[in-house]
């Protein structure tokens, strides 16, 4: 009998390097590196909320690790998440999309890409951004308990209702309140790191961008080194392969 602990009752874990880190990355190196550099860390730019807000869509049903690999194929499928040119996407590029094996090939989830893209446009045309929208939606007061165990992360909460809610009016797809929390969680609008995890004294900084952007970006700028970051899950199930699945409101 396996004497590995339920998923639900596992507090962090001391790695190799000394440091204790949530449950939920286990040791896969992409997932490792994700946690330490990107989940929770508070993130404004455009650019990459919306990269992350359509990546988690794509994620559902799906575990959180198989999007991880998959992360540069759609920066590059989707124009390094460009909304302007998402926006304009028609059959033709549908139908390109539908045949890259490096993506999740699920029409909805292109399609919801798209309208994603046509919805912050039109936040942009009011004269407000997907920055400001989606962080309107933080808790008005930071938590000070920290989850000890996996079992105790929430799935959603009222502010990822509001949000989903509030999302869903404006034409976004795929955004239903579980998707919504775990975004919350990956953009640090909450700060989910269990107890005891080095990452909640350590500062960090967001810094990430895709490697098919990041890297035009060192070639056309050969001199300046940007940090390169990753990553994660809402109520994360036990192996660093799994999370729950998120829902398909959209």
């Amino acid at each position: 009998m396996s004497s590995e602990k339920p998923w639900k009752s596992r507090a962090v874990v001391k790695h190799a390097d000394g440091k204790f880190r949530c449950a939920w990355c286990g040791t896969d190196p992409l997932y490792v590196r994700y946690h330490d550099e990107e989940w929770g860390v508070p993130l404004h730019d455009e650019r990459r909320l919306f990269e992350m807000l359509c990546l988690e869509g794509a994620q559902a049903g799906l575990s959180w690790i198989t999007i991880l690999r998959k992360r540069d194929n759609y920066a590059r499928a989707f124009d390094d998440f460009d909304v302007v040119k998402i926006a304009r996407y028609r059959a033709p590029q549908v139908a390109r999309l539908m045949k890259n094996a490096g993506i999740v090939r699920n029409r909805l989830k292109v399609h919801a890409c798209i309208e994603n893209a046509k919805a912050v446009l039109a936040l942009q045309k009011e004269g407000s951004s997907l920055d400001e929208v989606l962080w309107s939606f933080a808790p008005k007061k930071t938590r000070r308990r920290r989850w000890r165990t996996l079992g105790e992360l929430p799935a959603c909460t009222a502010e990822s209702d509001a949000m989903s809610k509030a999302l869903k009016k404006r034409g976004f797809r795929f955004v239903g309140t579980t998707i919504c929390y775990a975004f919350m969680q990956a953009v640090g609008i909450v700060d989910d790191h269990q107890s005891r995890c080095y990452a909640i004294t350590e500062p960090r900084r967001a810094g990430r961008q895709s490697r098919a952007f990041a890297g035009r970006q060192r070639s056309a700028h050969p001199r300046r080194s940007r940090q390169k970051p990753r990553f994660l899950p809402a109520g994360t199930k036990g192996t660093s392969e799994k999370r729950p699945k998120a829902s398909f409101s959209n």
